[in-house]
């Protein structure tokens, strides 16, 4: 695919470094010598070189917004194994257990895993998101929920009509939280839950972009936005929301295939290591009023 949504763009090669030398931070005072030896050996290589046995030899990346992104990712996003997503369903599939069921908000479905999670354990489910190329793929997966186009930060929702709003490794695609934070309290009933994922704060500051294939074996990525704990607490406090809790599961080993990580298997599982990659609010809209 013609990459004609560009805004910026960086090079495959550059990350490979970047990625070496973390690995080399994390460890250098405690790793064995052999270990030390072979990140720096990988750094001259990459540095002195064009970026042999990279994707693309290590060309450049380019970056697409957000809708134009997920549409050219939709055929692949459910077929690929992802760390992010095997550390955060478990935490999440947890609290969708605790229920009650009622009337659930997947809110930036994607392709509906999260949809398909939550019509499994009884709930009656209402899918949205802004590209149409997923949600058809959710409308595949999720033949009986109901599905509407529509943006986080303009949900096409009543006030108070549901009793569990949901959002999965999205927010972090927004320049601020606090708009779509709102959103989601304001559809919720009082009494109800909001549920976030998102993509941790530490791995977007350290490593930054979403990449994934494109078409035609090009990488490409969407841009993410740092998001601190206090800016998410803050975000919550404002639409009128009570932290219950926070869970930040770590990096379970798992490199993205097709990725640039996996020419660097070893350098890249020491810089990720016992990094949280995911974080997971549950938050609760008081039964005594509207959010704010």
């Amino acid at each position: 695919m013609s990459m004609t949504s560009e805004k910026s763009e960086f090079r495959v090669r550059e990350l490979v470094l970047g990625i070496e030398g973390l690995a080399l931070l994390r460890n250098a005072i405690d790793a064995d010598e052999g270990f030390l030896e072979r990140r720096l050996a990988e750094i001259r290589k990459f540095a002195n070189g064009a970026g042999e046995g990279l994707p693309g030899g290590g060309a450049s990346v380019g970056e697409l917004d957000a809708g134009t992104g997920y549409a050219a990712w939709s055929g692949l996003y459910d077929s690929l194994p992802s760390s992010y997503l095997e550390v955060e369903e478990p935490v999440m599939h947890r609290l969708f257990d605790e229920g009650p069921t009622g009337t659930a908000l997947d809110a930036a479905c994607g392709t509906g895993r999260t949809t398909a999670a939550l019509a499994a354990r009884g709930y009656r489910t209402i899918g949205v998101d802004q590209s149409p190329d997923m949600l058809e793929h959710a409308r595949r997966k999720v033949p009986d929920g109901e599905f509407l186009e529509g943006r986080l930060e303009k949900l096409p929702l009543e006030d108070d009509s549901v009793d569990l709003a949901v959002s999965t490794l999205a927010l972090t695609h927004m320049t601020d939280l606090t708009g779509a934070v709102a959103e989601l309290a304001r559809v919720v009933r009082p009494g109800g839950r909001v549920i976030v994922s998102d993509l941790h704060p530490f791995v977007i500051t350290l490593q930054g972009q979403c990449l994934f294939v494109a078409g035609d074996d090009e990488l490409a990525f969407v841009r993410n936005h740092v998001h601190l704990a206090g800016d998410y607490l803050r975000a919550f406090a404002d639409a009128g929301l009570t932290v219950r809790a926070c869970y930040e599961p770590l990096f379970n080993g798992r490199l993205s295939p097709g990725g640039y990580e996996e020419h660097i298997s070893e350098a890249a599982r020491a810089a990720w290591n016992n990094i949280p990659i995911v974080i997971v609010w549950e938050a609760v809209k008081p039964a005594g009023g509207a959010a704010a």
